[in-house]
């Protein structure tokens, strides 16, 4: 299904502030479920959208949508963001010396990873980006996350909740250019509903569904290591992405959330003169919208373009560190 939402203006590259206000204005959903609200739009997704979801499954056929995570990865270190660090803690070595302290001959290995919550697969939760700041549902920022982290809308509230219908839209397979579209491409409500049309009735989007947006941004980076030239500017660079004129289709469409395989799923540069992630600061604090990053799509858009079912049975439960803003996790879609 396509979805008609009031005409929304044009850009002023010039005035990101009321852009953002204006767009936040519309699509606010503050006290829409209450003023204890933590879930945001996981209150769409509903027993019987799960449900819904779990009727999916016809083959029995799974995808990981992870990316791995390793030192390998694309962080570069901003803002303190770097790739993980794994350290073994006991290993075969140890064992097969005797230098564990374990009787009858038992040995073990054990490990440690050190990383940032957000620096491969992940969603962003509530307490992640601020408005003004104001969180969601109009809590004060330093009322939810202080040092101690998100004492309100911490993603383990959210750690039940994400299993249901997923929906991929393989935009770059549908306007790209050998299945990818360019860096800076803005993907507008239109390209969107496009893409839709060109998939058909198995691509419908709608109240509580899990919308997943391919924009081949990966694949294109995965050329790049293959060739030994590393990650590029995938972390952070230039991408293709989410137009911030998408603000009104996301709020109109009540999905429960939305992931793509780049870094900061908006369009960079970003589509304002001076500005930083300002559908974020829309989606999030107002819309209450989770935001997913950096997911694996490629085998699954593979599968779903040989059979052209493009929805399936999707489980995505973030980590639940008690007050985390955000999470990493290994989502699942099954078909």
């Amino acid at each position: 299904m396509t979805h008609t939402t009031a005409a929304v203006p044009a850009l002023d590259r010039t005035d990101p502030e009321g852009a953002i206000a204006a767009a936040a204005k519309r699509c606010s959903n503050w006290g829409r479920w209450g003023a204890d609200d933590v879930l945001g739009t996981l209150n769409f997704l509903t027993e019987d959208k799960r449900v819904e979801g779990a009727r999916l499954v016809r083959r029995g056929v799974s995808f990981s949508l992870s990316q791995a995570f390793d030192m390998d990865g694309p962080q570069k270190g901003w803002r303190r963001r770097t790739n993980p660090v794994h350290t073994m803690l006991d290993t075969g070595t140890d064992a097969e010396r005797g230098i564990q302290g374990f009787p009858h001959g038992i040995g073990g290995a054990d490990d440690v990873v050190a990383m940032p919550l957000q620096c491969s697969t992940q969603w962003d939760g509530l307490g992640h980006i601020f408005d003004h700041g104001m969180a969601w549902n109009g809590r004060r920022a330093g009322d939810v996350v202080t040092s101690l982290g998100d004492s309100v809308t911490g993603i383990e509230t959210a750690a039940a909740q994400i299993a249901g219908r997923g929906v991929l839209l393989d935009v770059g397979r549908a306007l790209g250019t050998d299945g990818e579209l360019p860096d800076g491409f803005a993907i507008t409500a239109e390209h969107l509903d496009a893409t839709i049309a060109a998939q058909g009735e198995s691509a419908r989007v709608g109240r509580g569904d899990l919308l997943l947006v391919r924009t081949g941004q990966l694949t294109r980076a995965r050329r790049g290591i293959a060739a030994g030239t590393g990650w590029g500017d995938y972390a952070g660079g230039a991408a293709p992405g989410l137009s911030f004129t998408t603000a009104d289709w996301l709020h109109g469409s009540e999905i429960a959330g939305i992931a793509t395989d780049t870094w900061g799923f908006e369009v960079r540069p970003n589509e304002f003169d001076v500005a930083f992630q300002p559908l974020h600061q829309v989606a999030i604090p107002n819309i209450g919208l989770f935001l997913g990053e950096m997911w694996d799509l490629d085998a699954l858009a593979a599968d779903c373009a040989a059979d052209g079912v493009w929805d399936f049975f999707l489980t995505a439960a973030p980590l639940p560190v008690t007050g985390a803003v955000g999470a990493p996790v290994n989502p699942i879609a099954v078909k």
